[in-house]
């Protein structure tokens, strides 16, 4: 059982809070870090393919296309929108399509959201353009107007595999003298053709929209930490029906410590073409429920092991 929690405020000095009843959720891959720290669940080992806390890491395939448009004819105003004003298809999503002849599964959906001008996104220039000076400067004032940026793109699925996890870094640390989170992840061949599929999709849109050029930015092997590619990280302390291959159980109870419950994504074993917000929402009201409802008039496994 769990006995509590254990902080430091702001003065540097820690403290500790009882408590009969636990809720982690602090963002995946924090969640995941606390558990790991707390020594709750068998780190995942995936070498030996044994263990669940640090499993089934899960990220999105995101790229986007660009469109240069006639600066005479074309004007987009960007720094005017917000995200409700956006459209996506989803066409390209799940099983809404026929996979056969593309050699990959899952998909993603296409979207263009006008989110307002933010100040580095917004200055794109065509291919070709020098990075720097004069013609640079020229070529974002002459394309300000007349350019289409996604401000969502493409946000495809990505799959779990046995050699995507999250462990304990052996060498970093924070000012607490407590390991970093490591996150070991890469693309694999399903996930690259799926985004190339989708951003040519889109970069077909873009074309017959009438732009004079379309700049496609892919998502490729090897993952690079350099490319913004949303905070949608899933996994690592998974939902499952089985404790040697699950963290949690339905209601995101873990299996090991019963009055500790874990919300968020981390739940997830899989993540699909989708943002998980909703989902992630979903699973928290479902688990507040089975907790008001089940466990705190019988505290105990909602789900025998």
């Amino acid at each position: 059982m769990a006995t509590g929690v254990t902080f430091v405020d702001t003065a540097g000095e820690e403290w500790e809070q009882p408590a009969d009843l636990v809720i982690l959720s602090a963002y995946s891959l924090f969640n995941v870090q606390l558990l790991l720290l707390s020594k709750i669940g068998e780190p995942y080992d995936p070498v030996a393919n044994k263990g669940v806390i640090g499993r089934n890491l899960t990220h999105q395939t995101v790229s986007t296309v660009n469109g240069f448009f006639d600066s005479k004819k074309f004007n987009f105003n960007p720094f005017i929108g917000s995200g409700s004003i956006g459209m996506c298809i989803d066409e390209f999503n799940g099983d809404n399509f026929d996979h056969g002849p593309h050699g990959f599964v899952g998909g993603g959906y296409v979207g263009q959201v006008q989110t307002g001008a933010r100040p580095i996104e917004s200055t794109l220039v065509p291919p070709g353009t020098p990075k720097w000076g004069a013609a640079w400067k020229n070529a974002v004032r002459d394309n300000y107007l007349s350019t289409v940026k996604p401000g969502s793109g493409v946000h495809g699925s990505f799959y779990a595999y046995r050699d995507v996890y999250l462990d304990l870094d052996p060498t970093y640390r924070d000012r607490f003298g407590r390991p970093l989170m490591r996150m070991t992840i890469d693309f694999h061949d399903n996930e690259v053709k799926q985004n190339a599929f989708l951003t040519d999709k889109f970069a077909e849109i873009i074309q017959a929209m009438g732009a004079n050029q379309v700049a496609k930015q892919y998502r490729v092997a090897p993952y690079d930490v350099t490319q913004y590619q949303t905070t949608h990280v899933n996994g690592g302390a998974i939902v499952g029906a089985d404790p040697k291959t699950s963290a949690l159980n339905r209601y995101l109870q873990s299996w090991d410590v019963p009055n500790l419950f874990v919300l968020g994504a981390s739940a997830f074993p899989q993540n699909a073409g989708y943002n998980p917000t909703g989902t992630v929402a979903a699973l928290a009201f479902f688990a507040a429920a089975a907790i008001r409802n089940q466990y705190l008039k019988n505290p105990g496994r909602l789900v025998d092991a």
